[in-house]
């Protein structure tokens, strides 16, 4: 079974821009064949300023291959009781390297390494509750 992501974006802010709208099909690396592994889809509950692991590499319980398929999506869905505070960020970063914020009701899809010392961290700006869902898909090693 595939595991298939699509996007959407229109916008009024570039005059003459027509949108975009992608999909794309999860496969290993290289080849037509559908990517076959997943973490799962879990949720991490965060209330305060310290660094966390979401995905630790060298833990994981199947062997990803390294710098292959891998794929990321992580979402900021706010305090989990409904309340999606725009002002709240958390830092997403890999081995501890910022790559982006996703504020209240944000989310990211990207490609990972998944060399065993480059985790996935996460580090909330505020020690303000804020919960992350996130899934990795990746190729077995």
């Amino acid at each position: 079974m595939a595991t298939t992501c699509t996007i959407s974006i229109s916008s009024d802010v570039a005059p003459g821009f027509g949108g975009i709208s992608e999909s794309m099909t999860l496969t290993q690396a290289g080849t037509l064949v559908d990517i076959d592994s997943t973490t799962g889809f879990q949720r991490r509950k965060l209330s305060a300023t310290a660094a966390v692991d979401l995905v630790t590499m060298a833990s994981e319980l199947i062997e990803p291959k390294d710098s292959v398929a891998s794929k990321i999506f992580i979402r900021n869905i706010g305090d989990n009781k409904g309340n999606i505070d725009k002002s709240v960020g958390v830092t997403i970063g890999v081995k501890a390297e910022p790559i982006g914020k996703l504020y209240g009701g944000d989310w990211m899809m990207m490609p990972l390494t998944c060399i065993d010392a480059d985790d996935l961290t996460a580090t909330p700006a505020t020690d303000d509750t804020v919960v992350l869902e996130f899934v990795m898909f990746y190729e077995e090693a």
